[in-house]
């Protein structure tokens, strides 16, 4: 239960309270539980009379359900737990705090469906609260249950893609097995389908760089016409450069971390439609406004996913055979492989293993900038001013071979269970889901060793986010664009992901938006440490994962982010 006085969840971002892909089950994976899995020795079973898992069997057909609470026969507590016994879904209604100041409402519960919050229901009694709450909830809800539901069966998915539209060589016979075995939902075909597509297109006219292919992150919207990729990185190594105060170097160049910063830009770009003038762009804008909030949020019918061609580095390569039982080695082993990591010279470090010389430039691992994100939002400091934390709905694995997301949700989801009560206003832990996809019809095997022919694009890292050109190529222990890359931004080379780009970006998109109080020669450090709730939301987080086990979140250079434009 949320402390009482504290402000209530309030309104997510409209994505994460509309979807989680509740309806008809989406993406393949182990089975859902009624309450998420513990720390070891930890039991999570909810209390009577709070939380309720599903049944075995549904009761009543989702449609008949529907259609009683539409007539007013079903009650909405009532309606939700027949819902979640047919979807085999956790549900759960919590009882929270009302928000501050609210006069005369005493009693706020939201509702908890498959680990995602709702919007809080208020009223003088517990029994209208919890109503009221139910209501909220199935208002979001049913709109999508019906649209999945007379979308069902469903379309087979598209042809797949042309041998001669595939980067690289033909898939290896291994890679023709993987994509043939069961369990690939029709999403996560397509969302495959659309990366390889988007990625083919890019390097259609630049052969050179197939090989800079093998380590690829990409987000895709997810709207009513379908999966679009919107922004795309590729790489796996950091610079070896010390950090600077001028913001022009680009630190760390894993596929991850780029598609992020790609993302971001994509973010500006559509905040900058939504502030402009003309009425036509802005309705092109992804964004929209959100009741009872002065921040954005984006539109209701899109949702954001997250593809993965590699586990990232980090906690998340943790072996997925491994047990949380308290009693045995190997539940040691799963916490110490759960720590947090540092990346350095492409070698990974666990935190409470090795102390590293201050001087050797290192950042945080992958799983763990993922963790965070997923806890903060993908939009990060500077955009929190203007916009509600944006959360991937979906975390898909198309790595070949792999048999398993376990890891991948132990670090992104387990290490930080528990932390949404703590969290301000619009922040939670977002739990995704969590699939296997089929793998990307990269490079040959060859191209990928040390030996292969391509050895020497190993340090390459590509980016690219909607409305681009073309690509940008980057020299990822350089930190710069290399000379020949297709777009570049001046002679200086520094890449349109670094610091002083997002912060240039930044400044011009509050003077559109007109926010007189962020204008001016502010730091980089300075627009960050000003989105106060963002900034209190990761002091939360980072005592929830030193106090859990996990490490002490470790702290950049003070001057690497003190520099203005």
């Amino acid at each position: 239960m949320f402390e009482l006085n504290r402000r209530a969840r309030g309104t997510r971002s409209a994505q994460i309270l509309q979807k989680n892909h509740i309806g008809l089950p989406d993406f393949p994976g182990p089975a859902r539980t009624p309450s998420s899995p513990g720390r070891a020795g930890t039991s999570n079973a909810p209390k009577q009379g709070k939380a309720r898992g599903y049944t075995n069997k549904p009761r009543l057909p989702l449609k008949e359900v529907i259609a009683k609470y539409k007539s007013g026969d079903i009650h909405p507590v009532s309606t939700l737990y027949e819902l979640a016994s047919a979807l085999q879904r956790p549900l759960e209604l919590k009882e929270t705090s009302t928000p501050d100041n609210t006069p005369g409402l005493c009693f706020a519960f939201c509702v908890l469906l498959d680990g995602v919050t709702y919007k809080t229901g208020m009223g003088i009694t517990k029994k209208e609260a919890r109503k009221r709450a139910g209501e909220l909830a199935l208002r979001d809800l049913l709109p999508l249950l019906e649209a999945e539901l007379s979308a069902a069966p469903e379309a087979p998915p598209p042809p797949p893609v042309p041998e001669q539209l595939a980067y690289g060589a033909a898939p290896t016979r291994r890679a023709q097995t993987a994509r043939t075995l069961p369990g690939y939902s029709p999403q996560s075909e397509r969302m495959s389908q659309a990366v390889n597509e988007r990625l083919s297109g890019l390097l259609q006219d630049q052969p050179g760089l197939l090989p800079c292919g093998s380590a690829v992150a990409a987000f895709l919207l997810q709207s009513p016409a379908g999966y679009e990729v919107v922004a795309l990185g590729t790489g796996n190594i950091n610079t070896n450069m010390c950090a600077t105060a001028t913001g022009r170097v680009l630190h760390d160049s894993h596929a991850l971390v780029v598609a992020r910063r790609s993302l971001m830009r994509f973010l500006y770009r559509h905040l900058l439609m939504f502030f402009n003038e003309k009425a036509s762009l802005q309705q092109l804008s992804v964004f929209q406004r959100s009741a009872g909030s002065p921040l954005l949020a984006m539109r209701s019918e899109l949702s954001l996913h997250l593809y993965l061609s590699l586990l990232p580095k980090g906690a998340a390569q943790i072996n997925p055979n491994l047990r949380l039982n308290p009693m045995s080695i190997a539940a040691r082993e799963v916490i110490n492989q759960l720590n947090l990591h540092l990346v350095a010279e492409g070698k990974v470090f666990s935190l409470s293993s090795v102390m590293l010389d201050p001087s050797r430039m290192s950042s945080l691992s992958s799983s763990d900038k993922l963790t965070q994100w997923q806890v903060l939002g993908f939009q990060g400091a500077l955009l929190s001013h203007l916009l509600q934390p944006l959360y991937a709905d979906s975390i898909l694995l198309g790595e070949e071979g792999c048999s398993s997301t376990r890891g991948l949700a132990l670090a992104v989801s387990q290490r930080v269970e528990g932390v949404t009560a703590g969290l301000p206003l619009h922040f939670c832990m977002v739990r995704p889901h969590y699939a296997l996809a089929p793998p990307l019809r990269g490079p040959a095997p060859a191209a990928r060793g040390p030996a292969g022919p391509g050895s020497a694009q190993r340090n390459i890292s590509l980016n690219w986010s909607q409305g681009d050109g073309t690509l940008e190529v980057v020299d990822g222990l350089e930190g710069v664009a290399v000379a020949d890359s297709p777009f570049k931004s001046g002679p200086g080379l520094a890449s349109r992901l670094c610091k002083a780009a997002m912060l240039r970006r930044f400044n011009l998109v509050v003077r559109e938006a007109q926010r007189r109080e962020l204008q001016g020669a502010m730091s980089y450090r300075e627009a960050k440490m000003t989105a106060k709730q963002y900034q209190e939301a990761k002091n939360i987080m980072k005592v929830h994962l030193n106090k859990n086990g996990y490490g002490v979140w470790p702290s950049k250079p003070p001057h690497s982010d003190n520099f203005n434009l």
